[in-house]
């Protein structure tokens, strides 16, 4: 009987053994990882930053490939990548073999998290192309209530700095002073939000339509193109008013007023003796974008004197602009430029002590001061379009309106007192 048992488990152990061997797990492939185009299975990848003074001659020769290859590759790229502008910070990846020479055979240079450049050197066809990841935009809402300023009210709902500016410096530029908010004014916003592989955010897209509650008066406003022609998208309010003025109030975003219009002001540069400046200074770093204010035809673009590099509009018979001390034109007499097309960049040239633009105003050919003038507004929505207009802005100002405020932490406080009273 014991011999019979002792067989019966022998048995049983067999069979286990067996069964273990035919269901056996087979481990599943490599997970193929596919970016910028390549299969990264394929290569030994390298993730880099170039770092200060290192060029693309020392990155590549650090990745075997000899000099002869590095300048033969530079010379064919030439007209897509300048390898010369290449700048320390910025994030690289090498595609390398995957054998024991490790030999590059594609540089990647990421302009940002959204733009790159590719040079493929692998075979003996050398290419270079700039191209972009996919982007998804997802829309998004958000709403909050000022105590101090816009700014605070944005960055308290951890959402972009982007979003006050463009409310501030765009879409209410015209029509609210922002220097004079009031504790309890209010906002809404209708915004698409820009992702790369679905979860790293990249930036804000378009913002598709706001509401602005100051002094308890109410401001909407959406992002709507009127004229199917020029085709250029404006924000206009729940009756259809165009919220721009036919001027910007200023030539450079993110700027700050150095110094303004004053007939008597004592300037620095000329022993500070009372000198008219007929301009406004806004301070910015050199190369910083300056932008047309308004539609026009440039009449000038020279050097001339204390002027330095500068730009002269003419908008219409009454109205010119011109733009001082760039660095760098960017349009030539005759060009036709749009309001916010950048004609230069900020400098220092002819007579200035720091990197500005001197933004100066004519009307009627007297230069004037442009924030103490009552400037046109831009040409107004036809009123063959409206219908369709309203029928457009009906779902968005529903949405606006149905979206909630925060709840500031006193009025939590005051809910718990109420509970606990």
């Amino acid at each position: 009987m014991k011999k019979f048992v002792s067989l019966f488990v022998i048995l049983i152990l067999f069979a286990c053994k067996e069964e273990k061997k035919a269901i056996e797990v087979i481990p599943e492939p490599p997970k193929i990882v596919t970016e910028y185009g390549f299969i990264l299975n394929d290569y030994k990848v390298i993730n880099d930053t170039i770092k200060p003074g290192q060029n693309f001659s020392e990155i590549l020769d650090h990745n075997h490939i000899e000099y002869p290859k590095v300048l033969e590759i530079v010379s064919k790229i030439k007209d897509t990548f300048n390898v010369r502008k290449i700048k320390s910070g910025i994030p690289y990846t090498i595609l390398a073999k995957k054998d024991s020479t490790e030999q590059a055979q594609v540089f990647i240079y990421k302009h940002s998290k959204v733009r790159y450049t590719v040079i493929d050197f692998k075979d003996s066809i050398i290419t270079a192309y700039n191209a972009k990841k996919p982007v998804k935009k997802v829309i998004k809402t958000a709403a909050g209530i000022i105590k101090s300023n816009l700014s605070d009210a944005v960055e308290e709902q951890g959402l972009s700095s982007y979003l006050w500016m463009k409310m501030a410096d765009d879409i209410y530029a015209w029509t609210i002073d922002f220097s004079k908010l009031q504790e309890n004014d209010k906002f809404k916003i209708i915004y698409e939000q820009l992702y790369i592989n679905d979860t790293v955010p990249v930036g804000i897209g378009e913002v598709k339509a706001t509401y602005f509650e100051h002094g308890e008066r109410p401001f909407y406003a959406f992002k709507y193109v009127a004229d199917s022609t020029l085709n250029i998208p404006d924000y206009f309010d729940d009756e259809a008013t165009n919220l721009r003025r036919q001027f910007l109030k200023m030539p450079v975003k993110f700027s700050r007023i150095s110094s303004r219009y004053n007939l008597r002001r004592k300037i620095a540069y000329y022993g500070n003796k009372v000198r008219p400046h007929k301009g406004t200074d806004y301070a910015a770093p050199i190369g910083t974008e300056i932008m047309a204010t308004a539609n026009g035809t440039v009449t000038e673009s020279r050097y001339k004197g204390g002027n330095g590099n500068y730009v002269k509009i003419r908008h219409n018979a009454t109205y010119s602009t011109q733009y001082l001390h760039m660095s760098k034109r960017a349009v030539k007499v005759g060009d036709v430029v749009k309001q916010g097309e950048v004609i230069g960049y900020i400098g220092m040239t002819g007579n200035t002590a720091g990197p500005h633009v001197c933004y100066r105003f004519w009307k009627n050919g007297k230069q004037v001061d442009p924030y103490k003038q009552k400037l046109p507004a831009a040409k107004p929505m036809n009123e063959a379009v409206k219908p369709a207009y309203f029928e457009f802005i009906s779902p968005l100002k529903m949405e606006l309106d149905t979206i909630e405020y925060p709840i500031l932490d006193e009025e939590i406080t005051n809910q718990e007192e109420e509970l606990n009273a």
